[in-house]
């Protein structure tokens, strides 16, 4: 059981591959990627559990958690431009306008 779903992963990992490489924007190339991170994800628990290692599953939840942050961070970026600057005070209230 655990081999079939292995081998829907690979297949849906070279899907989202194609998809990354054709991609008409960056968007979907970053949704591609956030895929290919996803199934990773999914593919080291189903391999730990095929080892007999089912600890590999709280690398695999971890490793999904950084792809959500490195998702976010990448589109943040594409964006803006930037990551953000922390600025000061005084851009922070310029920002919020007259104090009332």
């Amino acid at each position: 059981m655990f081999a079939a779903a292995a081998l829907a992963l690979l297949v849906t990992l070279a899907l989202a591959l194609v998809r990354g490489a054709l991609g008409p924007t960056v968007f979907d190339r970053a949704q591609a990627g956030n895929t290919i991170g996803t199934v990773a994800m999914l593919l080291l628990a189903v391999l730990g559990f095929l080892g007999g290692r089912p600890e590999f599953l709280d690398l695999a939840i971890t490793y999904g958690l950084l792809n959500v942050i490195g998702t976010i961070a990448v589109l943040k970026y594409f964006r803006h431009g930037d990551l953000g600057d922390a600025g000061d005070a005084t851009d922070a209230a310029a920002r919020e306008g007259p104090a009332r």
